[in-house]
C-alpha cells in the first residue's frame, strides 16, 4: 500500500518538484559506526591534549635545566679564571678547545692562566662551562667529558657538542646529554637540514687488506 506524500507533509512544503517522490531520511549509523565515531573523537582529543602536555613539560625541563646551571655557574664564578682554566685542562681539555668553547683566542687563554685580567663576561664564560661540565658528569652520569664534548653526535656526521656549545645551545647540550634529545633530534633542532648538509656520496667499507677505506655509494 502506497503512502501519499501530499497527505502527510504540509502543504506549504509541497512543490512541484516533490509531489510523489519518496522523501529520503538521512542514514541511520550502526551502533558500533556510532561507537567507534565518538571512540575516535575522544582519543582524538587525548592525543591533542597529550601533545600540549608534553610539550609544556619539556619546556618546564629545560627551564630546570637552566635554573641548576646557573646556580652552579655562580659557585663557579668564586674561583678565580686561572683555576677554572686549570681544573678544565684536569679534565682533558685541550686549549684550542677551551678557547673555542669561550669565543677567545688561544693567546688569551694563555694570558688568563699567567694571571693577566679578564672581562666580567669572559669570566662567567669560563664559569659556565665549568658548571655545565659538572652538571653533565653528575647529573648525567657521563664520564670523561672532554671526551664526551669532542665525540660527533652521529657517525658521519662531524657536529660535536663543542659545536653545540659555541654556537651558544646550552639547551641542546643538556638534552643530548640527558638522553632527553637523541643525536638526530638534536642534529635537527641545531640545523634542520643538516641531513642534506652533510649527505656525502661515500660509505666506508672494509677493504681486503682489513684497513677501512671509501668508495662511491651504490646508486
Amino acid at each position: 500500500m502506497s503512502t501519499d506524500v501530499s497527505a502527510t507533509v504540509p502543504s506549504d512544503l509541497i512543490d512541484d518538484g516533490t509531489v510523489g517522490l519518496d522523501l529520503a531520511l538521512p542514514p541511520v549509523l550502526p551502533e558500533t559506526q556510532t561507537a567507534a565515531m565518538v571512540i575516535s573523537e575522544d582519543l582524538g582529543y587525548l592525543r591533542q591534549q597529550a601533545r600540549v602536555l608534553h610539550q609544556e613539560i619539556d619546556e618546564h625541563h629545560q627551564r630546570s635545566h637552566f635554573v641548576e646551571w646557573r646556580a652552579r655557574t655562580s659557585q663557579r664564578g668564586r674561583s678565580s679564571p686561572a683555576e677554572m682554566l686549570e681544573e678544565l685542562a684536569r679534565l682533558g681539555f685541550a686549549w684550542r678547545d677551551i678557547a673555542k668553547l669561550i669565543g677567545v683566542t688561544v693567546q688569551a687563554i694563555q694570558k688568563w692562566r699567567r694571571g693577566a685580567r679578564t672581562t666580567g663576561e669572559n669570566r662567567h664564560r669560563i664559569a659556565g662551562l665549568l658548571a655545565a661540565c659538572d652538571q653533565v658528569s653528575e647529573d648525567y652520569e657521563i664520564h670523561e667529558v672532554a671526551s664526551w664534548f669532542e665525540m660527533p653526535l652521529l657517525d658521519g656526521v662531524p657536529v660535536t657538542p663543542i659545536d653545540l656549545w659555541e654556537a651558544r645551545r646550552p639547551d641542546l647540550v643538556f638534552d643530548y646529554a640527558s638522553a632527553h634529545a637523541d643525536a638526530e633530534q638534536t642534529l635537527s633542532a641545531w640545523d634542520p637540514e643538516w641531513r642534506e648538509r652533510y649527505r656525502s656520496d661515500y660509505e666506508v667499507f672494509r677493504a681486503g687488506d682489513g684497513r677501512p677505506s671509501l668508495r662511491l655509494k651504490d646508486r
